[in-house]
């Protein structure tokens, strides 16, 4: 029997500049930890996170690269609405 897939995540930093970024990852506090090493994604490593703003599960990859894309293409002051209530949708 095959091991089951692991849960993705879309998730939401606010880094200390105000700025947002988004990404996925299936390990939430690795990954966040990762950016606070300074061994995250570029942006991150010239725009420090603060905290993690919220984050929504999805089953596979592909749903959360589409959910990541959606969120990347809003703007700023939409992000954060648009995750909380696609999280409370769920």
């Amino acid at each position: 029997m095959a091991a089951p897939s692991p849960c993705w995540h879309l998730y939401l930093l606010l880094c200390r500049d105000g700025s947002y970024y988004a990404g996925i990852t299936t390990d939430l506090e690795a990954r966040f930890q990762a950016h606070l090493a300074g061994k995250g994604a570029r942006y991150t490593r010239s725009h420090p996170p603060e905290r993690l703003l919220g984050s929504r599960a999805y089953p596979d990859r592909a749903s959360a690269s589409r959910a990541e894309w959606e969120i990347k293409r809003l703007p700023k002051a939409r992000k954060l609405a648009w995750l909380l209530a696609s999280a409370s949708e769920a």
